[in-house]
């Protein structure tokens, strides 16, 4: 089996191939801009490499945010046009949240254990997770006095590509692990979804939007 996941809803853009659950390819470039032209021929490069087409892959795993408003939609209109291409094709969209929480290994997992994404705003994204993985909140954008009155209620693991801002002032939390990651690891990504294939609980990709996008409305 063939589980194709890819993300570009942040400062990056990565695929990763999984042959059944082992990890064949990877790719994963840091970029501010751009995402959606590199995406799909590093697809076909993938692919190529690994000597299969397209109609190969049994299983399509997008992460559907919360990132840019633009990165966001470029990933699950991607996904979403796949699902066109074969009936048979499953597809399932992963948030950033779920594919940082599945990437700790598990004596990283404390009491509390917060997602932390950047939003490039004051703010941030971020939900949390039980010891037991399970989630506490619903995915939110709050400010740092929100989310760290709920982080003060035991030991702490902060991960995600928000953690270095939010640690850049005396925190006083009990903290058990950090991991300042740069993007949503792919490999989790994959995982995740394919965990979702074997336990039947696909969703179909759904843009994750916490807030408006930023626009520029001209005046005449």
């Amino acid at each position: 089996m063939y589980t194709l996941a890819f993300d570009t809803t942040a400062a990056c853009c990565s695929v990763a191939l999984l042959k059944d659950s082992k990890i064949s390819r990877t790719y994963e470039k840091e970029m501010d801009f751009g995402q959606a032209e590199v995406l799909i021929p590093e697809i076909k490069n993938i692919l190529g490499k690994e000597r299969i087409s397209f109609a190969d892959v049994n299983l399509v795993v997008v992460c559907n945010g919360p990132g840019s408003f633009t990165g966001v939609r470029a990933s699950v209109a991607a996904a979403r046009a796949f699902s066109l291409t074969d009936e048979k094709l499953a597809v399932t969209g992963v948030s950033a949240f779920e594919a940082y929480m599945n990437s700790l290994n598990r004596d990283e997992y404390a009491e509390i254990n917060a997602v932390i994404i950047e939003t490039k705003r004051d703010d941030f994204y971020y939900q949390l997770f039980n010891r037991e993985g399970q989630k506490i909140t619903e995915p939110s954008a709050g400010v740092y006095d929100e989310i760290i009155t709920q982080l003060r209620r035991g030991r702490v693991t902060l991960i995600g590509d928000g953690v270095e801002r939010f640690l850049s002032r005396p925190s006083g939390l009990g903290i058990h692990a950090i991991r300042m990651e740069t993007h949503v690891p792919v490999e989790a990504l994959a995982w995740c979804g394919l965990q979702k294939f074997l336990n039947k609980t696909l969703n179909f990709p759904k843009p994750l939007y916490l807030r408006a996008p930023d626009v520029c409305v001209k005046t005449p």
